[in-house]
């Protein structure tokens, strides 16, 4: 059983402390701590948080491990501070059965760097006509409690009802891609100036805004749980305000892209910039901060979506949508939400650990930095100013936005049940 002592961490960015962790736990936080034998790690007033967890990422594996496989995927996630990742069912075959989601998880256990837990499919191949095996797949190995369609909309009103009834028996939630699929046919970016100027085909913040108008109604219906996938637009903030003075059961996320690039970097035609939903305008843009500070928007999901180069090196109009950001999330959130004074280390560690992990009823994760708690932690240098080098990722994609771009704050210490897997930023 090893022991770590972090000396002079400020938890959750407060007070500097020590924080001890014997084997895979959290045994005392305190001022003027020792312990002999222990690895000594010197936080130097790094702010120590507990481990990030992430309700939405494309892992791809199975079938398109030319983009990622589980194992780099959560070296990225480490590399980022995440202990915890979601993974998304549009892999091929489509994780839609519980011998597919257990082969993700225990792909996920081996790996060592990040706990996987697989989102089964809501449908049949994400097809959109027949419910898949929700039941299976949450008494599988995997346990599975998010169900999702994600690069496709639950278009069809009663497969989502259907849904939304079936995992109300064991507390599961239904995320949503709010994408209205004849409202977005041949759609390029947000439709708007930017896109009436440039020529491209444009799709509507009503197309996002309808779907989840629906599911929430439908929620309420039931009386089931209902989480909106990377939310976009001012309008649909308004729509999940209102749905929760309702008492409905909705939650929300926010990708960090979504924080702060704009549709106007689509006047560049380059493919790095094209991603499902699309940048939207600065008007969203300052809307989705607001309701991610006042809680509107419950986290900040990555929607990490790795390409190979070939998918994204060529026209607009045939390159694949998507962004990775497991590594850069946490940058992104402290430039747009921290330093800006929009929410404090304690309001990161809610929106990127607590309330996801609950969302998710990630066990284990997303737990108080205290005594007795797991050790799921990362150590962040939020001092750090420095360019973002995609040659430095450990994804096996680099289709960043944010090649070149500065950004503030760097993970240097990521440990998953008390095992360090990134140490001075560099992979264990």
């Amino acid at each position: 059983m090893s022991k770590t002592l972090i000396r002079g961490a400020k938890v959750l960015g407060g007070e500097p402390q020590d924080v001890l962790i014997d084997g895979e736990t959290i045994t005392q936080v305190g001022a003027g701590l020792s312990a002999e034998g222990a690895e000594v790690v010197e936080a130097g007033g790094k702010v120590l948080l507990p481990g990030l967890v992430d309700l939405h990422t494309h892992l791809r594996e199975p079938g398109r491990e030319d983009s990622e496989t589980v194992l780099t995927g959560t070296r990225a996630a480490a590399s980022g501070g995440y202990t915890n990742v979601f993974a998304m069912a549009n892999t091929f075959p489509v994780a839609d059965t519980a011998g597919v989601v257990e082969q993700v998880w225990r792909l996920g256990q081996e790996s060592g760097y990040c706990d996987v837990q697989p989102i089964g499919a809501v449908t049949v191949g994400l097809e959109g006509q027949k419910l898949a095996e929700l039941g299976a797949m949450h008494e599988s190995a995997a346990g599975v409690t998010v169900f999702s369609d994600d690069g496709k909309c639950v278009h069809d009103a009663v497969i989502m009802r259907r849904a939304l009834e079936y995992v109300k028996a064991f507390d599961g939630v239904v995320a949503q891609h709010a994408q209205e699929p004849r409202l977005t046919e041949g759609a390029q970016m947000n439709e708007g100036v930017v896109s009436a100027e440039l020529g491209l085909g444009g799709w509507p913040a009503v197309a996002e805004e309808s779907v989840i108008a629906r599911d929430v109604l439908l929620a309420d219906h039931v009386g089931s749980r209902v989480h909106i996938c990377h939310l976009s637009t001012a309008g649909s903030v308004e729509i999940v305000r209102w749905a929760k003075s309702r008492g409905i059961r909705v939650t929300a996320e926010v990708t960090p892209h979504h924080l702060l690039l704009t549709d106007e970097l689509v006047r560049s035609y380059n493919p790095v910039y094209k991603v499902n939903p699309p940048l939207r305008t600065e008007r969203d843009v300052l809307a989705l901060r607001e309701a991610l500070a006042d809680g509107t928007i419950d986290i900040v999901a990555t929607d990490h979506a790795p390409h190979p180069q070939e998918d994204k090196d060529c026209e607009w109009a045939a390159a694949a949508m998507g962004m990775v950001g497991l590594e850069t999330a946490l940058s992104v959130v402290q430039e747009t939400m921290v330093d800006t004074g929009l929410l404090d280390w304690a309001g990161v560690a809610d929106r990127m650990s607590f309330t996801p992990a609950r969302i998710g009823r990630a066990e284990g994760h997303g737990r108080p930095v205290s005594a007795g708690e797991p050790a799921n932690l990362t150590l962040v240098d939020t001092a750090y100013r420095g360019p973002v080098d995609p040659a430095d990722f450990a994804s096996r994609s680099r289709n960043t936005p944010y090649e070149g771009r500065e950004l503030p704050g760097r993970v240097t210490h990521t440990w998953l049940r008390g095992k360090a897997t990134l140490v001075d930023g560099k992979l264990t």
